[in-house]
């Protein structure tokens, strides 16, 4: 039993509910250790078995969802990272994660460290970071406090990524009224490693050294975890201090030195101290190597000499990690930190009794179980209850008769509307702010392609990376929303030339204690799991964000997709959004069965042009989904596509607008539709549909490649040289816009809203 001279507060049942347990959990807590804990075991208990860290209410759903994969050389869950096969001996790590709570309590720092910490869960596989993305949800601009949140995430983000130098090639952002106190900060990274050169996050070898290495630590981040695992609230403007700081410099000399470091064979394990710092990294490293660690924290290199062990085991503070070496290893270890400018400390080594003990000056003051703390092992796990939302109901009697049809004298101003509308308008103010082609790599980033596309080094071959989800949908009908965010994902890799080859997920939802909430997540995650498992894309690992709530109610429930697709020809399949030529055919590629279902229901038209968020989603069926993305690459690889770009948001219109609004060049466009309304025609969002172009000359063969494909191409007309955007429906015309007139609502939306 651990006893001390250090004066802590004496541990109740009180305190423990202060800390986020429940009062079983605080009687299992006991019962594990046999006593009272410590105040520094209560401190880690509570973290590790806070939602952020031990995924007790998700992880019997998470579990559900395809996890093994031909090309997966982990499991999910396994390391910091998925990594993914990607041939010529070499392994692609990637990963998306949240810092949603630190972002709306200090936008500029959550979004800065929650880039900082996904790189690092990157190269502490080993992998070197190539390329970032990033996910964002908003409330309406129209509101001075979200503008200073959209300000501060995006300049976080791009000072951090641009001073680590790791190009943010990709990206989304959407805003919604159900976003407005809870804005969503999602942070992706990808990486290429060698294969058999990874590092585990693993300790094992008895005897062997503990070390802490890169930043002192300090009193930022602690209790970060449980905070991220609780509703925000007016009280959570006095939590600034659970919110981490980042130092992108630090990191880029971490990142050099732990590579190096993994190169030359020094390390046993390794692992980011990212939620929960040193008692997340100790315990999961024991558990995981079925052995323990004694750690001596007065050793810790700290920001303020007065801190507490409790302090200390909690701490988030950035640019840090937990190395296991070996005795006759140390020293070169030491050297190559010492050589980078940075702390390395012994202070501890590896036990072979699963036990994580911490000595504070020679005093224990904490003796825990490492493998009951963790995810997989002792950590609660939940199965909550569910109940079918009420509001589904009201929401899919939605009567679209009860919406005026657009006309033809209407068509070109709605269209215009939807352009300059936040979620369909140019991003260009937030990625202009990124570095999008440090490393030289970036083939395509943010702008004209449906995915970024950045080359593997030393190659013609590429990757093809997507973030991409819908929360409108998944709150209108979350098992179908769910497939959708997967199958568009996909969809957007394959229209930029590459072969969809794996997930990971960020799966943003409220409290699950409440019955709907959680009713609509496991809906959402077996959504996901279908397409999944059509698709071939297995689930390589992510991240869970509850909580997500504010006094109006739950955020859209948000399941973002980070889609890893590869690219076996750069110079031959890398494929563009924008129009490429005069005289080019117009095609839409569609399933066989595909017969005008637009619908309006769930669409950004009915959204932004009636102010509705009703109806049920727009129409999927994964086995047409599955044959137009291989269709789409058959006709890619076999070289008749001149651009591809799928039809999303806005529908049909705006993906041809974005086609001239891209390129510069025109589009005369002839539809023919029977009994639909015009609406539906224009801006319905059915999915599985490809907007693509191709010489004239290869029509017929564009027609025998698709025989038996379960698919069709439908031309629609011909690119021109005029930038003027002609389309009729039934031979009456509906829009006749030029390029310029396009292009002011698209371009000047965001800036003009951020301007005040």
């Amino acid at each position: 039993m651990p006893t001390t001279t250090l004066h802590e507060p004496d541990v109740t049942l009180e305190l423990a509910l202060d800390h986020g347990m429940t009062e079983e959990e605080y009687g299992w807590m006991c019962d594990a250790l046999g006593r009272t804990p410590t105040f520094t075991e209560l401190g880690i208990y509570s973290v590790m078995w806070s939602e952020h860290c031990s995924y007790k209410n998700s992880i019997a759903v998470i579990k559900t969802l395809p996890r093994e994969g031909e090309a997966l050389l982990v499991g999910a869950g396994e390391e910091n990272a998925g990594l993914v096969d990607i041939g010529e001996g070499l392994a692609c790590a990637f990963k998306i994660e949240s810092h949603n709570h630190p972002s709306a309590v200090e936008p500029y720092q959550g979004a800065a460290t929650g880039v900082g910490g996904i790189h690092r869960d990157i190269f502490t596989m080993g992998a070197r970071p190539i390329c970032a993305l990033n996910s964002l949800r908003f409330g309406p601009l129209e509101n001075p406090r979200v503008r200073y949140l959209v300000d501060g995430v995006v300049r976080g983000i791009g000072d951090y990524g641009n001073s680590f130098g790791v190009p943010t090639v990709g990206g989304e952002v959407y805003f919604d009224a159900s976003y407005e106190g809870n804005p969503l900060v999602n942070a992706m990274s990808v990486g290429v490693v060698k294969a058999g050169e990874t590092a585990s996050a693993i300790a094992t070898g008895v005897g062997n050294p503990v070390y802490i290495v890169g930043s002192a630590t300090g009193r930022d981040g602690i209790h970060g975890a449980t905070f991220a695992s609780e509703e925000i609230s007016e009280e959570s403007e006095s939590k600034r201090p659970s919110v981490q700081v980042g130092d992108p410099f630090t990191e880029k000399l971490l990142l050099e030195a732990t590579l190096e470091a993994i190169r030359e064979d020094l390390i046993v394990g390794i692992q980011d101290m990212g939620a929960a710092g040193i008692t997340c990294s100790s315990c999961e490293m024991s558990a995981k190597g079925e052995h323990g660690m004694v750690l001596h924290i007065d050793r810790v290199p700290v920001r303020d000499s007065h801190m507490t062990p409790y302090e200390i085991m909690l701490s988030e503070s950035q640019e840090r990690m937990l190395i296991v070496t070996t005795p006759e290893k140390a020293d070169a270890l030491k050297a190559i930190f010492d050589k980078w400018d940075l702390n390395a400390e012994k202070i501890g080594e590896v036990t072979g009794d699963g036990r994580v003990r911490v000595f504070w000056h020679g005093d224990l003051v904490a003796d825990v179980p490492a493998d009951h703390l963790v995810l997989g092992g002792g950590a609660p796990v939940y199965h909550r209850e569910t109940e079918r939302p009420a509001y589904l109901d009201a929401a899919h009697a939605f009567d679209p008769g009860t919406i005026p049809d657009v006309t033809p004298e209407t068509a070109g101003e709605t269209l215009l509307q939807l352009l300059g509308a936040p979620n369909i308008a140019s991003k260009r103010w937030v990625y202009e702010q990124y570095d999008t082609m440090v490393r030289t790599n970036t083939v395509a980033g943010p702008g004209p392609t449906d995915a970024a596309v950045v080359r593997i080094k030393g190659t013609n071959r590429g990757l093809a990376v997507k973030t991409d989800c819908n929360g409108r949908y998944v709150h209108l009908n979350p098992r179908k929303g769910g497939q959708i965010a997967v199958a568009e994902a996909a969809r957007n890799v394959v229209c930029a030339g590459g072969r969809p080859v794996a997930i990971t997920n960020c799966l943003n939802f409220g409290n699950p204690y409440k019955p709907e909430v959680y009713w609509v997540f496991k809906e959402a995650v077996g959504g996901m799991g279908d397409a999944c498992r059509r698709l071939d894309t297995p689930v390589t690992g992510g991240n869970v964000s509850f909580y997500n709530e504010h006094p109006e109610g739950a955020v859209f429930p948000t399941p973002t997709i980070g889609m890893l697709g590869l690219i076996d020809d750069l110079d031959a399949h890398a494929t563009t959004a924008a129009f490429q030529a005069a005289g080019d055919v117009i095609f839409l590629l569609t399933p066989a069965a595909w017969q005008h279902r637009d619908a309006i229901g769930g669409t950004e038209y009915l959204a932004t042009v009636h102010d509705a968020t009703a109806g049920d989603v727009p129409h999927l069926d994964l086995d047409e989904e599955a044959a137009v993305q291989e269709a789409m690459l058959a006709l890619i690889r076999a070289g008749f596509v001149r651009s591809a770009h799928d039809v999303s948001d806005g529908g049909l219109a705006v993906a041809l607008a974005e086609g001239v609004l891209f390129s510069g060049l025109g589009a005369d466009v002839k539809l023919q539709a029977r009994d639909q309304r015009l609406d539906g025609v224009l801006f319905g969002e059915a999915q599985s549909r490809i907007v693509f172009t191709a010489q004239a000359d290869d029509g017929e063969m564009i027609m025998d490649t698709l025989v038996g494909r379960g698919v069709r191409a439908m031309p629609l007309g011909r690119v021109t040289d005029d930038g003027t955007l002609r389309l009729s429906v039934n031979n009456t015309s509906v829009i006749e816009l030029t390029a310029d007139t396009l292009r002011t609502p698209y371009e000047t939306a965001i800036p003009t809203a951020m301007a005040g």
